[in-house]
């Protein structure tokens, strides 16, 4: 009688795995494939104002006084606007020196020499600001209160955004919840049930805006100190 038990608890023990094993064999083609989109808007942490303006002669020291000049004068209107010393950086003037005081140009159909300064002394002006949504409206009218009072500059704006690396664990976990959620969707319509990963991959990060370093179909904020981040994750799940 004990043999005979053993025996039948061993074959059910037997068909158990044997349908276990049938199971597995048939449910591993039995898959879904779903991506998986996740986005996001990234603020710029800081802006960077940048005016830039130049001289050229002859006489180098000449040069240099008109540049120090107009430096003075901006920075007083900077701080008239309620910038103060450490908002503002001044960098080093770069000196160009031109071996050759000549060029060629075309004029009535023909190459002559023309005289051209040899000194050429380039100042640049730095203010950086954390309030990034103000700072294209005061950069347009710093622009124009500059020309009306003869110190006309080149500005430009450069944002700082946050490291992809700090927002990229959140972008993957927002793809892969969306993901499964496609997944389940389609596992509820063919009457199964979601099972695991079998794999995953996922795409590129890519990012759009004004002051972005790949734009591919991702629609651009229209704020200049704004960025989308965007990625598209690729998931297999188990179907039971």
């Amino acid at each position: 009688m004990i043999l005979g038990v053993s025996i039948l608890l061993g074959l059910i023990l037997l068909g158990f795995f044997i349908f276990k094993g049938l199971k597995t064999f048939s449910d591993k083609d039995r898959v879904v494939t779903v991506k998986g989109l996740a986005e996001m808007n990234l603020k710029a942490t800081s802006a960077t104002v940048r005016l830039k303006f130049s001289f050229s002669g002859d006489i180098l020291q000449d040069v240099i006084n008109k540049t120090n000049n107009k430096k003075n004068e901006v920075i007083a209107y900077l701080k008239s606007t309620g910038k103060t010393d450490q908002d503002i950086k001044v960098e080093n003037i770069m000196v160009t020196d031109r071996e050759d005081y000549y060029e060629m140009e075309w004029r009535n159909g023909q190459e002559v020499k023309v005289k051209i300064d040899r000194y050429t002394v380039v100042q640049v002006i730095t203010i950086e600001t954390k309030d990034v949504e103000k700072m294209k409206d005061n950069a347009s009218m710093m622009e124009l209160d500059l020309i009306s009072k003869d110190l006309t500059c080149t500005i430009s704006t450069e944002y700082v955004f946050p490291e992809l690396n700090t927002i990229k664990p959140q972008l993957i976990a927002e793809s892969t919840k969306n993901a499964r959620i496609a997944g389940e969707q389609f596992a509820n319509d063919s009457k199964a049930k979601l099972g695991k990963i079998k794999t995953a991959s996922q795409g590129q990060i890519s990012i759009a805006g004004n002051y972005s370093y790949d734009e591919e179909d991702v629609a651009q904020p229209e704020e200049p100190y704004l960025q989308k981040a965007r990625v598209v994750s690729t998931i297999v799940f188990f179907l039971e």
